[in-house]
């Protein structure tokens, strides 16, 4: 399995340096790697975009190659995150009645155009509204993680 810090490092090594102010920032879940670099404030995404299509590439092939994982990009300018290249995975869920009322509500209202977009509208509201709470979790598990691994090995 490979770490985050190993992700960290691959993409601080394959990118080229004077494309961000700083090191990229790397996120990962088990189908997307997205690596996210900050650009001089006034910059253009879709400029940055259109004049490293060709390198994006090569080193997105590569990962995807050595981590089995879908690379995505994205860049910040002024404080405003652009993304493109993302990877939209298929999450198969039941829900019942009272869930599926909750997104035909939204459909019906024309806050979304399907029950599958109500559902990442719901996703996104509560990432935006209990994003502490999502880090405190997130610290959480690493720290199982970091204790299971210096456990003792299975047969």
């Amino acid at each position: 399995m490979t770490t985050a810090d190993e992700l960290q490092e691959h993409f601080t090594a394959k990118v080229p340096a004077g494309w961000f102010t700083g090191a990229p920032t790397v996120t990962t879940d088990e189908d997307e790697i997205l690596c996210v670099g900050t650009l001089p404030g006034g910059s253009s995404p879709d400029a940055f975009r259109d004049t490293t299509r060709e390198a994006r590439v090569k080193i997105a092939q590569e990962a995807e190659a050595r981590f089995r994982r879908r690379v995505s990009w994205g860049v910040i300018v002024d404080g405003r995150t652009t993304l493109f290249t993302t990877y939209n995975a298929p999450v198969a869920t039941r829900l019942r009645l009272p869930e599926r009322t909750v997104l035909d509500t939204l459909v019906d209202a024309g806050v979304a155009r399907s029950r599958s977009d109500a559902l990442g509208w719901c996703v996104r509201l509560v990432g935006r509204h209990q994003s502490e709470w999502l880090s405190d979790l997130r610290g959480a598990l690493e720290g199982v993680e970091k204790i299971r691994a210096e456990g003792p090995r299975s047969l």
